[in-house]
């Protein structure tokens, strides 16, 4: 099963949105927004980003 954003309005009453795995885990959480459309932005902002996005790992000791 496929991964999933939901968005959802917190206790607040701001929007939020969490990426779930396949298996309902969560694995991500988004900010708080002022608007339910700036919420499902967001969600689309990170799908861009992830797009080509590299793993660095900052526990290694550069070389430099």
């Amino acid at each position: 099963m496929a991964g999933k954003f939901e968005v959802y309005a917190d206790k607040s009453g701001k929007y939020r949105f969490r990426l779930k795995a396949g298996n309902g885990e969560v694995v991500a959480t988004g900010e708080a927004y002022e608007s339910k459309s700036a919420a499902v932005k967001g969600t689309q902002a990170v799908q861009r980003a992830v797009e080509d996005a590299k793993l660095v790992d900052l526990t290694e000791k550069s070389a430099s």
